[in-house]
């Protein structure tokens, strides 16, 4: 199968995907975001398309996930598609995921033959038309990333100018799309460098993002919040993105809050691992997320087989079930934490999004520090800003000079660390917080 083919019309994506008998993602959302039910997806991806299709057969026949997902593999993500190719033909398995441009758009339509429920694609990719050319081909309508989450948290050297252009023209054929009755699902990507990323962070960056697509025309947004690890500001945070979307979306696309398992480093020990995808489960439940993505007790050691994922819906599963409707949570604690990510996230953004040209104003925030993500790779942001844990575990800015948060909020954020750590200490504080759900052992140990 070469990855030169030549994609089909518009017109006869739209007629496969009208002869599927599969629901979209964005009905399926919809469904059970009035049933007041949390859609479950795991992660996915290999290099061969054989084996590709028996993950997604497996996985859909003994765990029934409500979407199944296609992992794109690293050299796609970074448009080195000749290697992707090439590696595919020569050894798959080195592949970390599926290689969708090099198997060509006619594969990915048999992937979506022979699964009963709708696909997504996950990938990582700063510029990213190529590959959503293929999927939209292959009669997928569920993408993940935008221009800063995708580009920032994964790429060196490619400027904001051109990831976002990228997803500027992603987000108008789905506009175009939209406007021959086909709405392409589109997930802004949260979790950023899953590095303690305090939640307004995480938030605001998805906002712009969603706030992008909707002026260029997409018709179904979900906002990605990353589990940090304290129930309560994880329940807080989810709860906020309903009120962040009435608030910066009032007249536009449905918006799904959206849980991503904890993607920090996770513990060997199966026991505690799946403890910790049973918490993500609750967290997703009481958070009032639309949809949860799953993890794996197999998380700590690399690409994790069928069975675990398998595994991972069903404990996660049971969470949702109404087995724990018994717990209750306290309700003040919980609005005081919503009160101040909502805050924050509105001092980050408010003077952007009212700018006249938005991607500029983008752009000009990261180059000034305004916007930041902590421990990105990218050469295009300052990495002045650093988080830590406080003592009950929650995430909070410990350095955040240039961010343009008022006097109150940063008191608070000092308060909440209670006392800021010498110097000396700090590496010992930020290297704690970032192991401080996996494996006591991988923690700095002077």
């Amino acid at each position: 199968m070469s990855h030169t083919d030549e994609f089909p019309t518009l017109a006869d994506t739209c007629d496969f995907l009208k002869s599927l008998e599969k629901p979209s993602v964005a009905q399926l959302l919809a469904d059970a975001k009035r049933a007041g039910t949390v859609a479950v997806q795991a992660r996915s991806g290999v290099g061969s398309h054989a084996q590709m299709v028996d993950l997604l057969s497996k996985i859909e026949n003994e765990a029934s996930p409500d979407i199944l997902t296609i992992t794109i593999d690293s050299y796609s993500r970074l448009c080195m598609f000749d290697d992707a190719h090439r590696i595919l033909h020569t050894n798959p398995g080195e592949l970390n995921g599926y290689p969708l441009v090099a198997h060509g758009w006619r594969r990915g339509r048999e992937l979506n033959r022979i699964t009963k429920q709708p696909l997504d694609i996950r990938h990582g990719s700063p510029v990213a038309d190529r590959l959503f050319e293929t999927a939209i081909a292959s009669g997928i309508t569920s993408f993940e990333g935008g221009g800063v989450s995708y580009n920032l948290p994964y790429a060196k050297r490619v400027p904001l100018e051109a990831s976002i252009g990228s997803w500027r023209k992603i987000d108008r054929l789905c506009g175009e799309l939209a406007g021959r009755g086909i709405i392409v699902s589109r997930e802004m990507f949260g979790t950023l460098t899953a590095v303690l990323i305090p939640p307004s962070t995480s938030l605001a960056i998805s906002f712009l993002e969603a706030i992008s697509a909707a002026r260029d025309g997409v018709q179904c947004l979900l906002i990605a919040y990353p589990q940090g690890g304290n129930a309560l500001q994880d329940i807080a945070a989810l709860r906020s993105i309903d009120v962040l979307a009435r608030r910066y979306l009032p007249s536009g696309p449905p918006v799904y809050p959206v849980l991503h398992q904890y993607m920090g480093p996770f513990p060997r020990d199966r026991a505690r691992a799946s403890a910790l995808i049973l918490l993500g489960g609750l967290v997703a439940k009481l958070g009032g997320a639309t949809k949860v993505v799953t993890k794996t007790y197999e998380e700590a050691f690399g690409i994790p087989t069928a069975e675990a994922n398998i595994d991972g819906i069903r404990l996660t599963r049971c969470a949702l079930a109404r087995m724990f409707d018994f717990i209750e949570l306290d309700k003040s604690a919980i609005a005081e934490e919503m009160h101040w990510i909502e805050r924050e996230v509105a001092e980050l953004i408010d003077p952007i999004v009212g700018a006249t040209d938005l991607h500029g104003a983008i752009i000009e925030a990261f180059n000034e520090g305004r916007l930041d993500v902590p421990f990105s790779p990218s050469i295009y942001t300052r990495k002045e800003v650093m988080s830590v844990r406080d003592p009950q575990g929650a995430i909070r800015y410990l350095s955040c000079d240039k961010l343009p948060f008022s006097e109150n909020t940063r008191r608070r954020n000092r308060e909440m660390l209670r006392e800021t750590a010498a110097p000396q200490e700090q590496f010992r504080d930020i290297l704690s917080s970032i192991y401080f759900l996996g494996d006591k052992s991988d923690e700095y140990q002077p």
